[in-house]
């Protein structure tokens, strides 16, 4: 099967808090901690026990394995149920270059 993803994912100990903004930018939520499951330079996928909409943003903070953190708005573009919870897949909107070159690197470094 051809793969349709533009960045390869990768595996990482990382952490994330979620917090919801609505239509006009403003957060509604407290943070919601998932459990990450993969990352790329376009997008993230995690799991969580909460149910979170398509379509729905998030003001989102990613602390790397650098114990940097990464702050971008990520966008729920897929959702699936699972025994126990969900599991999710989200691209990063309007992501730093240089945040993004913290994930390029660090597939280079797993790769080699």
């Amino acid at each position: 099967m051809e793969e349709k993803r533009k960045h390869k994912r990768l595996d990482l100990d990382v952490s994330v808090e979620l917090e919801r903004l609505n239509q006009d930018g403003v957060t509604t939520l407290k943070y919601i901690h998932v459990e990450v499951t993969d990352i790329s330079r376009s997008g993230l996928g995690f799991k969580s026990s909460q149910e979170l909409a398509i379509g729905t943003y998030y003001d989102t903070k990613i602390q790397i394995w650098t114990k940097e953190v990464i702050n971008v708005v990520i966008e729920i573009v897929r959702a699936d149920k699972e025994e126990d919870g969900y599991k999710y897949g989200c691209v990063f909107i309007g992501m730093m270059d240089t945040d993004a070159l913290k994930i390029d690197i660090y597939q280079i470094f797993k790769d080699v």
